[in-house]
């Protein structure tokens, strides 16, 4: 498939979870994709491999998203490698502990907002002149159905994708005259190792080990997989989706209403 033939995709967290399966659709349909990683060196390295045994093209660079200094150099890096920068897809994330307000760690607040909505301020900014001569850009971020519900005991991470979504609404209005496209994809409960802390977080079964125990009460059977996420995403850098931004689609199976 070559739908993205030509052009250079950063997935941010990209070697596992949500982030792999986006980075390999992104890939399989023709893109040169840098996997992104902060800590998980190996699960990257397997990702890169695994798009290669496939006849695609990555490789993998670390960066906290968090940092400024690191996302300049992961841009340049990129940029270096591969001559620009047409995808960003804003995707790193982490969990927040299930605590209420009155007992979350200042720390843990500004460790959890600052990589889901910092994180991607420092990404578009960085990329945004290569991505402006390039004729198309995509940016997706990939927030949460949290921020449609607000829930108790997650404020950080319901306050990190809720300014997320405010930044991309706001971008999408800025970029559109140099015609890139900024949009948000939602999901809901997806089977990743952050799902299963999350679901375990606001359960609060700590004892949960799969959650595929919840295909049966889950839309159409089963469980979001990764690959339901990497779909949305991949249509929204595609021709298909050529006069859509500042647009957010939920991914849940309409299980939230």
């Amino acid at each position: 498939m070559t739908e993205l033939n030509g052009r250079v995709a950063i997935v941010t967290g990209g070697g596992r979870g949500i982030g792999r399966g986006i980075s390999e659709l992104l890939a399989a349909h023709g893109a040169t994709v840098a996997v992104n990683y902060r800590k998980d060196a190996e699960a990257a390295v397997e990702t890169v491999a695994a798009i290669e045994a496939a006849g695609g093209s990555a490789k993998a660079y670390a960066a906290s998203v968090d940092d400024t200094a690191d996302c300049a150099a992961l841009v340049a890096a990129v940029v270096a490698d591969f001559g620009g920068i047409d995808i960003l897809v804003c995707n790193a994330g982490i969990a927040s502990r299930g605590r209420a307000v009155a007992d979350t760690d200042p720390e843990e607040m500004m460790r959890v907002v600052a990589t889901h909505a910092f994180g991607p301020h420092h990404l578009s900014r960085e990329a945004l002149p290569s991505m402006r001569t390039r004729g198309r850009g995509d940016i997706v971020m990939i927030s949460s159905v949290a921020t449609s519900h607000m829930s108790a005991n997650g404020a950080p991470y319901n306050m990190g994708k809720a300014a997320m979504e405010a930044l991309a609404f706001g971008l999408a209005k800025e970029e559109r005259r140099y015609g890139i496209h900024v949009n948000v994809v939602a999901p809901g409960l997806v089977e990743t190792d952050m799902g299963l802390r999350l679901a375990r977080a606001i359960s609060g079964n700590r004892d949960m080990e799969d959650l595929r125990s919840m295909d049966a009460a889950a839309p159409f059977g089963r469980v979001c997989q990764p690959a339901d996420i990497a779909n949305v995403v991949l249509w929204l850098c595609s021709q298909g989706a050529g006069y859509v931004t500042g647009q957010r689609i939920e991914v849940d199976g309409g299980g939230t209403r």
